[in-house]
Formats: structure tokens, sequence, C-alpha cells
């Protein structure tokens, strides 16, 4: 029995993990990016400097989680 509660406890951690990068990327992409597109305009029109910052910041966040949860 223990070994199902872990993996539902590990199920429903990474869910939870899941949603908050979900709305932290609709918050991004509705409220932050275009206050830094205005304020950054040249940087940002570079459509592989966004994707390499989006990569980047799933990779850490995606560190962190294997991290934790070894």
């Amino acid at each position: 029995m223990g070994e199902k509660m872990k993996r539902l406890g590990a199920f429903v951690f990474i869910s939870f993990i899941g949603f908050i990068l979900g709305s932290a990327a609709n918050l991004i992409c509705s409220e932050v990016l275009p206050i830094l597109i205005k304020v950054f305009p040249q940087i940002f029109e570079i459509t592989w400097v966004m994707w390499g910052l989006i990569g980047s910041l799933l990779s850490v966040v995606g560190c962190l989680i294997y991290a934790y949860l070894s």
C-alpha cells in the first residue's frame, strides 16, 4: 500500500508543477511579454532569442524537478 501512495504522491506533485508552469506561461505570454517587447523592441524582434530564453527556462525547471525527486 505504501508503494501506491508514493506513486500517487509523485503523480500529484508532477501534476501540480505542470499546473504552476502552465499558469506561469500564460501569465508571461499575456502580461509580461508585451511589456518587455515595448521596453526592449530590438531584442524581442529576433524570434530565436525568445525561443532560446523559453528553452533555457524549461531546462532549468526540468533539472530542478529532477533534483527534487531524486
